[in-house]
């Protein structure tokens, strides 16, 4: 067991690896990406990735905080389904409501990959392989798809 500060270090660790093994690798309109923390323009849109003892995730996040907002954003994802389950290869699991890890509420299309921990190194191949594709495929959906979410900027 890891303490709290030992945790917040490898996983810094983590990600930072990650980030420099990214940053040569050019975004879908050709230009840098901080693919580690992905911006979308739009407020309270995330393309957020995660990792914590148990597993992996890739999420869209919608965290807008008028839940009619957060309804009409996640409508607009589900007018893209087919565009994003295109681009990614796989389905995800789509909730239009959820909970953050700090309990607010939220709408989240994400898939996840049991069996790793961040705090297993030996792990960290298995969760780059997880991580690289979808954010990749996410930012190639994203830079087709975001002109449909212009009146939400």
């Amino acid at each position: 067991m890891y303490s709290r500060e030992e945790a917040k270090k490898i996983k810094e660790t983590f990600w930072t690896s990650f980030g420099q093994y990214m940053q040569p690798v050019p975004g879908a309109d050709g230009g840098k990406v901080n693919w580690v923390n992905y911006k979308t323009g739009i407020r309270y849109l995330y393309f957020r990735m995660d990792a914590d003892n148990k597993k992996a995730s890739v999420a869209i996040e919608i965290a807008h905080p008028d839940a009619g907002i957060r309804a009409l954003l996640f409508e607009q994802f589900q007018q893209y389904r087919m565009l994003l389950e295109n681009e990614l290869g796989e389905e995800w699991i789509w909730h239009a409501e959820s909970q953050d890890d700090y309990g607010k509420e939220t709408a989240r299309i994400y898939v996840e990959l049991a069996g790793v921990s961040v705090f297993k190194q030996s792990d960290w191949p298995s969760l780059i392989s997880f991580f690289k594709p979808r954010i990749m495929a996410l930012d190639s959906f994203w830079s087709d798809a975001q002109y449909g979410f212009e009146l939400f900027k």
